[in-house]
């Protein structure tokens, strides 16, 4: 291969990711905006405009490009939720930096956040769910091991520490997300709301 060929393969080759990020935003954004079932490869070539064959270069169909981009997805939330996290970390310090974590995501990542809506109630919320669980599950089992062991808290099934733990943080985004609370109230999230809520939190699951 000369100098040229090198060159000109490489340009390809970003020009080629450039796209694939691309067709991956505007799912993400069309699958958040019409929902699942309201989404397809023909309407996301279109708001690509790009063809539907040079989609099927990258997926082998509307499944895999789903579950591609939930793969992906889940693997950047993984990293991000034990940034700076410790499972030997005290109960409020190890909860505190998980707020800190997956809200920072959430503003970071409004889009992807919402995709992941989506897939929580389909049936593409195992696929989601094996892009991060493994990594993320050794680490938080071994913090809610050590929180227990040393009493900072009760011990009970996982499913009601996180509803307690996070659902509030996820409602508080979501209004801040929609720029209104319920009944259709103007709300713009503050540091105050979000660690008045994160107090409130911690006194429900202390001991």
């Amino acid at each position: 291969m000369n100098e040229y060929s090198f060159i000109f393969a490489i340009a390809m080759r970003s020009r080629n990711i450039d796209k694939e990020q691309l067709v991956k935003q505007k799912a993400i954004e069309l699958i958040v905006n019409n929902g699942l079932e309201g989404f397809s490869m023909n309407k996301l070539a279109k708001a690509c405009n790009i063809s539907v064959a040079t989609l099927y270069i990258y997926y082998q169909d509307r499944d895999d490009l789903i579950i591609n981009i939930a793969a992906d997805g889940g693997s950047l939330f993984s990293e991000a939720l034990i940034r700076d996290f410790d499972p030997e970390m005290s109960f409020e310090e190890g909860l505190r930096v998980q707020w800190i974590n997956r809200y920072r995501f959430m503003k970071e990542h409004p889009q992807l956040n919402m995709f992941f809506d989506q897939l929580r109630s389909s049936s593409y919320q195992e696929k989601f769910l094996t892009g991060f669980l493994q990594d993320f599950k050794q680490v938080m089992s071994k913090f809610m091991h050590n929180i227990i062991e040393r009493g900072e808290i009760e011990k009970m099934p996982f499913e009601c520490y996180w509803s307690i733990a996070f659902s509030p943080l996820y409602s508080l985004a979501r209004f801040d997300y929609e720029g209104q609370s319920l009944g259709g109230m103007p709300f713009k999230m503050t540091d105050e709301v979000l660690w008045k809520t994160f107090e409130m939190v911690i006194k429900a699951l202390k001991k």
